[in-house]
């Protein structure tokens, strides 16, 4: 990865720890959302979006966020609102 691309990202260990944390903290966000009401489609929407800024601004650490970097950056509009939706569905 070019140096500026590097210096242009954050490293996502640095926010979520690993993948076990990452998930936790996602199914307790999912949790918070349905307690105040937040619709399956809502939530759905919003983890989108943070799926868009996170493929945006994190670099990835590990082969399986390259991965899915990778898949979230050639995903449809349409295809990532399933990605994301899979990802909640994972999390509860």
């Amino acid at each position: 990865m070019d140096v500026n691309k590097k210096l242009q990202c954050i490293n996502l260990i640095d926010y979520v720890g690993d993948w076990k944390e990452w998930r936790n903290n996602l199914r307790r966000a999912v949790s918070v959302g349905k307690k105040v009401g937040m619709s399956e489609q809502e939530i759905e929407d919003l983890a989108t979006q943070i799926g868009d800024f996170l493929a945006e601004k994190v670099c990835p650490a590990t082969p399986e966020e390259a991965l899915l970097q990778e898949m979230w950056n050639t995903a449809s509009p349409e295809e990532r609102q399933t990605i994301a939706g899979l990802m909640v569905k994972m999390s509860e």
